[in-house]
């Protein structure tokens, strides 16, 4: 009997293995980035996060990648993949600035109209939320034509601010929250797009994969603990 209990405490410790829960597999838009590890590191579940463009996990996810929860920097994408309406949620809402280095002597409230400008980083239209929202930007103030073959295009909302802040562009039309980053902080100036400039950036998300622990993140993520780490990183809350 004595010499049964180291074996019966291993298999003890297995099972106990066995029902810990696994991490939350979370498809997150990259203006996410900074918010989103902030978020983890309050949050007291495991959470597994990829960052990248929101267009791009809707073909991913389309095509069965499989992630528990998609966080979208554009609603639409997690309303064309849910089951029904009521499944989507709504996070927060992003913003829009103009950003340059801080050694640059541009002024960002004046850089897009500015000739010194032969590089403006954009977010690619084509699946970023960010690079849709910069081009309605640019058409409103008139300035699509003249700047369009300047364009930088990134592949999401984070390159395009690596473009700017590495020099690769002078300028960068980016996130609010990845301009007022801790990692940003002293690296540059921005400027922030008035408004009615753009459409509003409406950012949702959905339970790809319903359990109890997805299911609670979405709740975390909405309460007054997770709205406030969001303002923290530029988000103002939906419909703002």
């Amino acid at each position: 009997m004595t010499r049964a209990a180291p074996l019966l405490l291993v298999l003890l410790a297995g099972c106990g293995g066995a029902r810990r829960q696994a991490p939350i597999s979370i498809a997150a838009a990259a203006d996410l980035n900074f918010a989103l590890d902030e978020i983890a590191a309050h949050y007291p579940g495991q959470l597994r996060v990829s960052y990248g463009s929101s267009g791009n996990f809707f073909t991913a996810i389309s095509n069965g990648a499989p992630f528990d929860v998609f966080l979208s920097a554009d609603v639409e994408y997690a309303r064309r993949l849910a089951r029904r309406p009521a499944d989507v949620f709504t996070y927060a809402a992003g913003r829009l600035v103009v950003w340059v280095p801080a050694a640059s002597p541009l002024d960002p409230a004046a850089a897009l109209a500015s000739p010194a400008v032969r590089h403006l980083a954009i977010a690619n239209p084509q699946h970023a939320p960010y690079g849709r929202a910069a081009e309605a930007a640019l058409r409103h103030m008139g300035l699509w034509d003249a700047l369009q073959p300047k364009l930088v295009l990134g592949e999401n909302i984070v390159q395009t601010f690596q473009f700017a802040e590495t020099g690769a562009a002078d300028a960068g039309i980016v996130a609010l929250s990845l301009a007022m980053a801790p990692a940003a902080r002293g690296k540059g100036r921005y400027w922030e797009i008035p408004r009615d400039a753009y459409p509003p950036i409406e950012q949702g998300g959905l339970v790809l994969h319903d359990s109890p622990a997805a299911r609670a993140f979405r709740d975390y993520l909405l309460t007054a603990s997770g709205r406030r780490i969001l303002k923290q990183y530029g988000f103002a809350p939906p419909g703002k």
